[in-house]
This record gives structure tokens, C-alpha cells and sequence, in this order.
């Protein structure tokens, strides 16, 4: 979990994430730091920022991703910011597996 920018809590664990709307497609990015040194799991949805649907969107994204269904996810912070917090509930260690199968995934693709 070192690598991906996750935190382990209790019942699951936390992703940080950058946002892109109207990014095109809906797709992760990778990994990378911002200019305050913080770790964030990029990510961009086709969908406009407008009435959440770019929040909805990124739901859907991350639980493929994760191989969780939709409900298991929520936004804890920055609902109206690009940067997020996103709880995930279930086993933080199949999750951060699936992650990280997931990027691996993503980058093949690229």
C-alpha cells in the first residue's frame, strides 16, 4: 500500500483522489504527487462536474476498480473540489491488491 495512496482503516480504507471532469473517458491515470508532496491516484471521467455527475461517474470508475459494488464507496471529503477522499469498505488488503491490478491494467492499455 506504500506505493498507491491508500490508508487502511477500520472496515476498509481511504483513497485520495485528483479529478479530472470531462477528461474524454473514464479512466485512472496512475499515480502520482502533487506540488505539496501528497501521493493522489489520478483519475478522469467524460462526465461534467455538474449536479455530481462527475462524482457519480468517479463512484463507478473506482468500484470497477475495485471489484466492489457502488455502495461500498463514498466520498468523505471534496465533493466539490478536485482533490477527494473516497472511503472504500471491505478488506483493505484485497482492495489495495485490486488496485493495483487495476493501474496495471490501465497501463497496459496506454
Amino acid at each position: 500500500m506504500d506505493a498507491l495512496p491508500l490508508a487502511a482503516i477500520p472496515g476498509g480504507l481511504v483513497v485520495a483522489v485528483r479529478l479530472t471532469p470531462r477528461g474524454g473517458r473514464d479512466a485512472l491515470d496512475g499515480v502520482a504527487t502533487d506540488a505539496a508532496g501528497r501521493r493522489l491516484l489520478n483519475a478522469r471521467v467524460s462526465a461534467p462536474p455538474a449536479d455530481g455527475r462527475a462524482n457519480d461517474a468517479l463512484i463507478a470508475l473506482l468500484a470497477d476498480a475495485f471489484g466492489v459494488p457502488r455502495r461500498a464507496l463514498a466520498i468523505e471529503a471534496g465533493a466539490t473540489a478536485r482533490i477527494k477522499r473516497v472511503r472504500v469498505a471491505g478488506d483493505a488488503a484485497t482492495l489495495a491488491a485490486s488496485l493495483a491490478r487495476a493501474l496495471d491494467g490501465a497501463a497496459g492499455k496506454r
